[in-house]
């Protein structure tokens, strides 16, 4: 953060010019904002940026400002702006927003943030990637009223929390063409407004358990789509929180509401009057206090800078720390999700958020293939004519394509062209997610597809070609690149498999061929009749390796390779292992400890004492590096003495991060003995 603390606002700071906004939108909520930034202590209006260069003009000439762009792009450039405030429509967020983490500036982004969570992931990773100050407006968090209303919570004015009631509603006429009910634009109640409630209920809830902030683990919903609009005229959620806490929260455009917080316990009730635009001019908030037999408190909250600029004072106080606690990162994004489950349980989708009409990354940008330089290098597989990353991403844990396209974005711009699959994953909609990307983004004679069928109870020669068909169409391919049998059937002869693996290589709808979960004698009996028959034997195997020896199976019928004997097996012929669990699903993260034990199959699989040694080194070893433990965990699958290329399967971006870091580590031959003594 320091560095773009001081290319972009130190200069103008020191001078004490204050931090320099560029505004990129000319709408309402960014007159609204600009007013506020003349009101506030901190901040000074520098230049502005529209689509129309008469656009920003008028409205440089209405506020003073210095400079006006006819383009965002040329507001990116500019620089005499240290932060940039975004107005556009929410579908143009994440794009725009990305563009300013890209271009150095410090970013203050209009609610929602984006459209969903995947999208939201990605501003957040582009912002903490590029060393950018970012927030969401959320401009009543940064008000001194909510922090109060978080200090009453906190001290027990009504008690322990039972039911938090929230709304934020209005009624607007019907403009189908107007952004509040446009399908293109992101319209509706609940993104537009209905993530205040989300927010305060989120807020609250986390105030009564002693936390920053809690997510809900419950969300049902219901609301009325327009027959006209398709989005959501108005809408209500019911929320539970940890320790029984519920939440009713209303949210609409066309139905006028409270829009009060009322805060109920098991001591009295609490009300906040007007708990989003709190005295936008400056003055007095309030907050009402009822405890049985006692008269109304009524709490003062008084701040004379106008709220939109104590807003952009927040944003000043906290760019070294590149968030701010009043709407932190993980703050938005939980909020986000909770906006998505929502939207579900309503049935709300909008168009842009189809399959079909994500064509591209949420840069705008076509995706670019991996430089010459990939953070994830790339090495040979025995059969295939182009190479393989050295990691492989899983695709059995994304469930959400838009989250899947961030997913996928991110990792193929870092260089890995490798995806693991197979027919069995979440009932095929993995083969289904990761065909609609490479699709959309037209990648697909430069991805390596790793797919595996004929799993057990199906597993049988005449299930191969059955089952690959059906992938095929799934992931819209002719072949994939490396197919392997996704468990072995010890009553079938190899002979059989093989076999079999070779016709639909011969076909040309696979490249290579190996097993998933097979036992060395059974590779090598296949290896042998592959030999005897002059076709091409296993060129790929991925059973299960990792630092940590696997105590039981994850899944009936696996089979680990992480033995002397078995990596013995592997130097000797050379077989590129593609081992799963290649970071001992959590082991050597926090989650494990000896007396951690609430994660079942984590103690089942994993916990034993030979393991724990291996853990403690790994973390001692870890710390010199200042990396995480799972980062070694994956650098000593990297670091064997015959071909690997570890199956990954980050859920978040920031898993994604946690594991290139691993690519970085280099381990001399006693530091990988050290590690596991067990290969001496």
């Amino acid at each position: 953060m320091e560095r773009n603390t001081e290319e972009n606002g130190g200069e103008a700071r020191a001078e004490g010019r204050g931090l320099a906004w560029g505004i990129l939108g000319t709408g309402n909520i960014a007159r609204k904002f600009a007013t506020g930034v003349r009101g506030s202590h901190t901040g000074r209006l520098a230049a502005v940026g529209s689509r129309s260069a008469d656009s920003a003009r008028a409205f440089a000439d209405e506020f003073g400002i210095p400079s006006a762009h006819g383009s965002y792009e040329a507001l990116l450039a500019d620089a005499g702006v240290d932060a940039v405030y975004i107005s556009t429509p929410h579908p143009l967020h994440a794009r725009w927003a990305i563009a300013a983490a890209e271009a150095g500036k410090h970013i203050l982004c209009e609610k929602p943030l984006t459209l969903n969570y995947a999208e939201a992931a990605a501003v957040v990773d582009a912002a903490r990637r590029h060393g950018v100050f970012l927030m969401e407006a959320f401009m009543y968090r940064c008000h001194p009223q909510t922090a109060k209303l978080v200090e009453l919570i906190r001290g027990g004015a009504v008690g322990r929390v039972q039911l938090i009631e929230a709304s934020f509603s209005f009624r607007a006429g019907l403009d189908l063409k107007g952004r509040l009910f446009s399908q293109e634009l992101g319209g509706g109640g609940i993104l537009d407004v209905g993530g205040y409630p989300v927010s305060m209920a989120r807020l609250i809830a986390g105030a009564a358990l002693g936390q920053a902030f809690a997510d809900p683990e419950t969300v049902t919903g219901a609301g009325v789509l327009g027959a006209e609009s398709r989005v959501d005229e108005w809408a209500v959620a019911s929320l539970s929180f940890h320790g029984g806490i519920l939440a009713q929260l209303t949210a609409g455009v066309r139905m006028n509401g409270h829009n009060v917080v009322r805060v109920r316990g098991t001591e009295g009730w609490l009300e906040v009057p007007q708990p989003w635009v709190v005295a936008r001019d400056g003055g007095d908030g309030e907050i009402h206090v009822y405890r049985a037999g006692a008269a109304r408190e009524v709490v003062t909250v008084q701040d004379p800078r106008p709220l939109y600029g104590i807003e952009a004072d927040t944003v000043a106080a906290h760019i070294a720390d590149g968030e701010a606690p009043a709407m932190s990162h993980q703050d938005t994004l939980g909020n986000m999700r909770t906006l998505d489950r929502w939207r579900e349980a309503i049935g709300l989708v909008y168009d842009c958020e189809r399959p079909e009409n994500r064509k591209l990354p949420m840069s705008g940008r076509q995706l670019a293939p991996a430089s010459r330089t990939p953070v994830i290098p790339r090495a040979s597989v025995a059969g295939l004519d182009k190479p393989v990353s050295r990691l492989v991403l899983g695709v059995d844990n994304q469930r959400d394509g838009r989250a899947a396209d961030v997913m996928f974005d991110a990792f193929f711009e870092h260089g890995g062209n490798a995806f693991d699959t197979a027919f069995t994953y979440l009932g095929g909609q993995s083969e289904v997610t990761l065909g609609h990307w490479m699709r959309n983004r037209g990648v697909r004679g430069e991805v390596v597809i790793l797919d595996k069928g004929a799993h057990t109870p199906n597993c049988f020669p005449d299930k191969i070609g059955e089952q690959l068909a059906v992938s095929l169409e799934r992931l819209q391919s002719d072949y994939v690149d490396i197919y392997l049998m996704h468990r072995d059937n010890p009553e079938v002869p190899v002979e059989e498999f093989v076999d079999a693996l070779h016709e639909q290589q011969r076909l040309g709808r696979v490249r290579v061929y190996g097993a998933s979960n097979w036992a060395l004698d059974r590779l090598e009996a296949a290896n042998r009749y592959a030999r005897s028959r002059g076709i091409p034997k296993f060129a790929a195997v991925s059973n299960q390796f990792s630092l940590a020896r696997m105590v039981d199976p994850v899944w009936s019928g696996c089979v680990s390779a992480s033995d002397p004997e078995s990596r013995r097996w592997f130097e000797a012929t050379g077989t590129a292992l593609f081992p799963w669990s290649s970071q001992a699903r959590g082991f050597f993260t926090d989650r494990a400890a000896p007396d951690k034990r609430d994660d079942a199959q984590l103690v089942r699989c994993w916990y034993a004492d030979d393991n724990f040694e291996r853990r403690e080194r790994a973390l001692r070893l870890a710390a010199e590096r200042g990396v995480d433990g799972v980062a070694v965990a994956l650098a000593y699958v990297l670091h064997q003495p015959f071909p690997t290329f570890p199956l990954i399967g980050p859920r978040t971006l920031d898993e994604l991060r946690g594991s290139l870091r691993g690519l970085g580590l280099r381990f001399s031959a006693e530091e990988l003995a050290w590690l596991n003594p067990e290969t001496l």
